[in-house]
């Protein structure tokens, strides 16, 4: 077991002050830029702007398939 001699301690983190109050930041990770935060959401999946109904009809219709007689 080895241990560590007191002048090899770790460097205190760094901190940033956000909307929220202020945060520590980890080692070796980058806090998210405005422009990567953007980034994201153009590249996120389009989502309507209503609650949509579902496809439950027609080819979609899964409820259908279960059926066990034809007619």
């Amino acid at each position: 077991m080895s241990r560590v001699a007191p002048d090899d301690a770790a460097a205190p983190l760094e901190a940033e002050q956000t909307p929220i109050g202020v945060q520590t930041l980890v080692s070796g990770v980058a806090p998210i830029t405005p422009a990567e935060r953007l980034a994201m959401r153009a590249n996120a999946p389009m989502e309507p702007k209503k609650a949509q109904r579902p496809a439950d009809h027609g080819l979609f219709d899964t409820n259908s398939r279960n059926q066990i007689e034809m007619f």
